[in-house]
């Protein structure tokens, strides 16, 4: 009498198909910034926010934007993607539209799974919200993090309600980094505030070592190190 035995069978693509799907992960990399999941020892998927983050209105056609309303459907797939283990936000950005980076920085910091930042070239502005949303931070040593009061282009009321509304925007900001991170509030501030560093605004500069040493961001560390942080943490 012959015993059968169950054999686990993986899904095998035919050479069309495989051409297909080597096509679209080629495209997803080339226009969107997407790697949908790394072929390392655990499925990583890279989220990269780069250049200006886009909200409710467009940017100009010549900047490099990270459109808030792509990133958002992905955050959600990615929290509901069984395949996907880990999470990894790469940032080089000069900041953007408040609103929107706030509601991506919590959804990032909603991510259940694994998650971790690393700051490339620059976190500016509402970057820094961004920046901090995951699990752990890390930044290279030759980045840089601009913090500065909340900025308005256009026409503004010169009413006390304006005034009080970038009060309250700015005050979102504060709980969320100081949530986020090992910084305090007051010393959050007193960086937003400093009138000694820029030449035409006030703000303070800080590059990776800085930023490390202000609480801001965990640690100082590449590629490999972020990616190692996350295969330690799915492990457990």
């Amino acid at each position: 009498m012959m015993e059968m035995k169950d054999k686990k069978v993986g899904t095998k693509h035919n050479p069309t198909e495989s051409a297909a799907l080597k096509r679209l992960e080629h495209d997803l990399i080339k226009e969107d910034g997407i790697v949908p999941a790394t072929k390392g020892r655990h499925a990583i998927h890279c989220l990269t926010v780069i250049g200006t983050i886009e909200g409710h209105t467009l940017a100009s056609d010549a900047q490099k934007t990270t459109k808030y309303e792509h990133v958002i459907p992905q955050l959600v797939d990615i929290e509901e993607d069984p395949e996907i283990e880990g999470l990894l936000v790469i940032l080089n950005t000069v900041g953007g539209d408040v609103e929107a980076g706030l509601a991506l920085a919590e959804l990032i910091a909603g991510v259940s799974k694994p998650s971790a930042t690393l700051v490339l070239g620059g976190g500016h502005s509402i970057g820094i919200p961004l920046a901090v949303a995951a699990r752990h931070s890390f930044i290279v040593p030759t980045a840089t993090m601009t913090v500065h009061p909340v900025r308005h282009s256009g026409m503004v009321l010169g009413v006390p309600q304006t005034l009080r509304y970038f009060e309250q925007m700015q005050e979102r900001i504060v709980s969320f980094v100081t949530g986020h991170s090992k910084i305090t509030a007051r010393r959050f501030t007193q960086l937003m505030h400093n009138t000694g560093e820029l030449v035409m605004d006030m703000g303070t500069v800080l590059d990776g070592t800085q930023a490390v040493e202000e609480g801001l961001i965990d640690e100082l560390g590449g590629l490999a190190d972020a990616l190692g942080y996350l295969y330690k943490e799915i492990e457990k």
